[in-house]
């Protein structure tokens, strides 16, 4: 169902920036107004400082807020308070959109810390290990196919936190991945008016416009013969032009040696080495092997990194710690409603467990922890592994990996002298695996598929908006302590929430200024004597700068008028006119600011403002080209 009201009002105030056609070439284009100079000119110099990247986006996103705080308050737009200028800066700090994105991070942050992703993962990391380009063209045919039926936002927020595991286990960097999987979800998400939110308000203003409506797959095969064309660039390209922020890449790694002890129910009870070598992460190694097949009771040494033994120890079902002090930890943490932690220790000379193995320095009777590997750093003419022998004996300078709760880590630390190292992590709280899966996939069927009600006409479904629906999940997320209500620094991202809040200010500044109607008004008045092939691509660029500058409910809002006015007064056809800009709005990967998905993903990548432009604008070419090819011919312009 659409909310008509709202399309009348957002058709009225694109109407009011339609341009005023006349005798064609010979009108007269106001100039600018005040105010309308101030948006574009905060506009071009916050992007500018953006592409620099000598301020950080945080302080600059400020900057802008600021500015357009004070200038409205001492210069109010017309028939306008001071204090709407106040209202108008810092109203995207309580923005649904905002609010939205928050939420979506606390969702995403459940499905991590309750392990609630691991049988997709491991599913998808098959194929990844099986052959990485392939994995990547299923994962972006993936994210595409999903995009077209459920909202952009609620298929990303799924998909990253795989990617962002794969990349943890070995995959391709979340760096190299996460903007493509962006990419595909978007263009997916354009080829459906369901697909967003933006493609329903493009299709109201038209309909309020007089064009009769448009089914959910209208204009699906434009859209996919376009991502035909632009897969091979997703695929092959755009993975190479991205950096690798991989964290690995600034601190050293460790690995970690441990004994794995066979049980009777791990997976390698009486089985050869050769059937479980497939089943071992990459990060991972048995130092030793068997003669013959593992046999209960036995032990071997392993080494891996914190996330290999992690991976290992879950999917073989070993021990490499004590079975009573682990059963011991997880009952507390039950009861006490506590997360338990693994943390790195540093041993230094004063401790007490220099010289000691790990069988005999006490340390789970002592404490209530688990050591759960020993890394050995670099020594001169030793061996490390030949060193080990049967058991691993503790040295200066050794890094413990230990688990245990709070209480237990802070006595271990103080009582045997060690240094903690910072980046402590929680184990993922499995218990809950399936009810943050639940609340996630309730909160995107409320958006996607639509709440059952019951009404005059029967029972019928009514889509939930997606801030609603994200926020009662996130909410779900806390009450029933999927998520820690501590612990939601975490999730979030300070640099998104600014740069979403400035990003809404300066679309808002721009509609309402007038900056948006007077450039297309320039843009109008320059199409009368182009052919309508190019009419129709300058369209689709004006709407697709709009909405990486601004916002695409901008775009939406005056392009949608624009373009069936340049249409009406030049004898084309109204259809692929208002094509052009419901896919000028969804080309939306040039810059972090034009859409919520490209925020969601800032963090996780560790993206600059540069890394949308650089692989962006290409993928922007490449679809406006085609997408403006198909339009011609198949509507014979």
């Amino acid at each position: 169902m659409r909310p008509a009201g709202m399309c009348y009002w957002l058709g009225a105030i694109g109407l009011l920036s339609a341009p005023r056609f006349g005798n064609g070439a010979g009108d007269v284009i106001d100039a600018p107004s005040p105010h309308a100079i101030a948006a574009m000119a905060l506009t071009v110099i916050v992007f500018a400082m953006f592409v620099r990247n000598r301020i950080s986006i945080e302080i600059v996103s400020l900057l802008a807020i600021a500015i357009i705080a004070v200038g409205l308050y001492f210069y109010p737009l017309p028939h306008s308070q001071p204090t709407d200028g106040l209202a108008l800066a810092f109203g995207g700090f309580g923005h649904p959109a905002l609010i939205t994105i928050c939420a979506l991070m606390i969702l995403g942050r459940g499905l991590v810390v309750t392990g609630a992703l691991e049988p997709a993962a491991q599913v998808l990391e098959r194929i990844w290990k099986f052959n990485l380009q392939l994995g990547m063209l299923v994962s972006l045919m993936l994210a595409m196919g999903l995009s077209m039926v459920v909202n952009d936002t609620p298929v990303l927020v799924l998909l990253m936190p795989i990617f962002v595991a794969l990349a943890q286990r070995g995959a391709m960097p979340a760096s190299k991945t996460l903007m493509p999987l962006n990419s595909a979800v978007l263009i997916g998400g354009m080829a459906t008016t369901i697909g967003t939110s933006t493609n329903l308000l493009v299709v109201g203003i038209a309909n309020d416009l007089g064009m009769p409506p448009m089914s959910v797959f209208h204009f699906t095969p434009i859209v996919l013969m376009a991502a035909l064309v632009a897969l091979p660039y997703l695929w092959l390209v755009m993975p190479r032009l991205l950096p690798d922020n991989s964290p690995e890449l600034k601190e050293g790694i460790r690995r970690f040696y441990s004994h794995l002890r066979v049980t009777p129910e791990s997976q390698l009870a009486n089985r050869h080495f050769d059937e479980i070598t497939d089943m071992l992460p990459d990060a991972f190694r048995f130092e030793e092997r068997p003669a013959g097949k593992f046999q209960a009771g036995q032990r071997m040494l392993i080494s891996g990194t914190h996330e290999g033994l992690e991976s290992a120890i879950r999917v073989l079902r070993g021990q490499v710690a004590p079975a009573w002090v682990v059963d011991q930890i997880t009952e507390q943490s039950r009861h006490k409603r506590e997360d338990i932690q693994v943390v790195e220790m540093v041993v230094t000379a004063d401790s007490r467990i220099v010289g000691r193995t790990l069988a005999s320095s006490g340390i789970a009777d002592h404490y209530g922890v688990a050591v759960l590997g020993v890394h050995k750093p670099k020594r001169p003419f030793a061996d490390d592994v030949a060193d080990l022998g049967r058991d691993i004996r503790i040295a200066e300078g050794d890094v413990l990996l230990v688990m245990g709760l709070s209480d237990g880590l802070e006595a271990f630390v103080a009582g045997d002298s060690l240094l903690q190292l910072e980046g402590v992590r929680e184990m993922p709280r499995r218990s809950k695996a399936v009810l943050s899966a639940a609340i996630m996939f309730g909160a995107v069927a409320l958006a996607s598929v639509g709440l059952p009600w019951i009404g005059a006409q029967g029972i019928y479904l009514v889509k939930v908006p997606i801030a609603i629906s994200a926020l009662a999940g996130a909410i779900l997320m806390f009450v029933t302590g999927c998520v820690k209500f501590d612990r939601v620094g975490r999730a979030l991202s300070g640099k998104v929430i600014v740069l979403v809040a400035a990003s809404i200010a300066i679309g808002r500044i721009v509609l309402e200024s007038g900056a948006a109607g007077w450039l297309g008004e320039l843009l109008a008045s320059g199409l009368v004597h182009l052919q309508p092939a190019f009419v129709l691509m300058a369209v689709m660029l004006f709407v697709t700068l709009l909405t990486n500058f601004a916002s695409n409910a901008t775009a939406a809002t005056v392009g949608t008028p624009i373009a069936f006015a340049i249409a009406t007064e030049l004898g084309l056809p109204p259809e692929p006119m208002i094509l052009a800009v419901l896919f000028g709005c969804n080309l939306c990967y040039a810059t972090p600011v034009a859409y919520q998905t490209n925020m969601l993903i800032m963090a996780e990548g560790n993206y600059r403002f540069g890394d949308y432009l650089r692989t962006g604008v290409p993928l922007v070419m490449i679809m406006v080209v085609t997408l403006s090819y198909l339009l011609v011919t198949t509507y014979n312009m």
